[in-house]
């Protein structure tokens, strides 16, 4: 028997969007006919192919994600596009991943054939600030939203996707436990003297460097890296703050293994990969109050959830004198039984089919 057709649709393929559905493509290779469209990108791997399996069918798309969604002559170019692209491939799923493939997509495919599936790899409008673009967006969730089954990284994701589509689903994100223990196997941690706090990831409006700023002035005598550059990286002007620019992957993981306390300050997040290494790292975390990371941290638990610089500075503080070690032990334990890809893997499989036998 024919196995069922899975079109992946990814535009953003690069970060952790690029890690997710190289993973997800993988995973369901062996149960689907997989076929992945995606968009070169300046942060996609030159070597991208190399983390795919070979029964992974590529369509490398021209037209898709040029101009992002507001220009009218590229959209209905890339409408075109998606629309070949289905007619060729035939597929019983169509799963768009995050908002720019999500909005042409949903434009694009009517689900006469197929069921559409939406990852929003994190809602663009939540991630991106208050602002006239993050209001484009969010109206276009509006219009949107019930032209497929939106399908979240978590709960608290579920929560914001209700407001925008009736037909939702959530399957938590997970990171592939033996490629990273075998990453961080022979890896020698980056010891400091000092109490270490660090962060990963562009800086931009999202990740708030601002925030991760203060807190750095609040606690002068810790050590504060920021993993990563980007267009705000100014705003991390604190003395105690260090700026290493993009590291090649095993160089982050020493430093990692050599901090203490990890910090998520984002305006909002799917579930960062990050975060999920870092619990697995045991490293000590905190996290702001917002969509992805208030799912995966639950406060004194495993880690800390905090909505202030001030709230950031006295948890540091506390574990300069006395480490909570109890915490990072809960957090490396969540990962094994829920954040990992063996678990999402099997979830991803049952909705799939749940979705082919048109349970959704």
């Amino acid at each position: 028997m024919a196995k069922k057709k899975i079109l992946m649709v990814c535009e953003a393929f690069g970060g952790g969007v690029f890690t997710y559905v190289s993973q997800l493509c993988n995973d369901m290779s062996e149960e689907f006919d997989v076929y992945l469209a995606y968009s070169l990108r300046p942060q996609t791997p030159k070597n991208y192919k190399d983390f795919l399996n070979k029964k992974v069918h590529l369509i490398e798309m021209k037209n898709v994600g040029v101009n992002g969604l507001i220009n009218l002559k590229s959209d209905i170019a890339a409408i075109k596009e998606l629309r070949q692209i289905e007619k060729k491939v035939k597929p019983d799923v169509i799963h768009l991943h995050s908002s720019v493939a999500g909005g042409l997509g949903r434009l694009a495919y009517k689900g006469k054939n197929n069921t559409v599936v939406y990852t929003p790899h994190g809602y663009a409008h939540i991630l991106m600030g208050p602002g006239k673009k993050s209001k484009v967006y969010k109206f276009a969730e509006k219009v949107l939203g019930n032209r497929a089954l939106t399908l979240t990284c978590c709960e608290s994701e579920d929560e914001e996707a209700k407001k925008f589509s009736k037909r939702t689903a959530y399957v938590e994100t997970g990171v592939n436990l033996a490629d990273l223990s075998a990453s961080l196997d022979g890896i020698k941690p980056v010891k400091n003297d000092k109490f270490t706090v660090f962060t990963l990831g562009r800086a931009c409006v999202q990740k708030q460097p601002q925030l991760f700023n203060r807190i750095a002035e609040l606690v002068p005598d810790a050590r504060f890296i920021w993993i990563g550059n980007g267009e705000l990286e100014n705003e991390l002007t604190a003395p105690n703050i260090e700026v290493t620019g993009w590291k090649p992957r095993k160089e982050a993981l020493a430093m990692a293994k050599g901090a203490d306390a990890f910090v998520l300050c984002s305006l909002g997040e799917a579930i960062a990969m990050s975060l999920i290494e870092n619990m697995y790292i045991k490293k000590l975390i905190l996290v702001s109050n917002t969509m992805g990371n208030k799912r995966v941290i639950h406060d004194g638990i495993n880690g800390y959830v905090c909505d202030k610089a001030e709230q950031y500075a006295e948890h540091i503080k506390a574990a300069m004198k006395k480490f909570p070690k109890e915490l990072p032990e809960r957090a490396y334990q969540d990962v094994l039984e829920i954040y990992n890809t063996e678990a999402m893997k099997r979830k991803y499989i049952r909705l799939y089919t749940d979705i082919i036998e048109g349970k959704y």
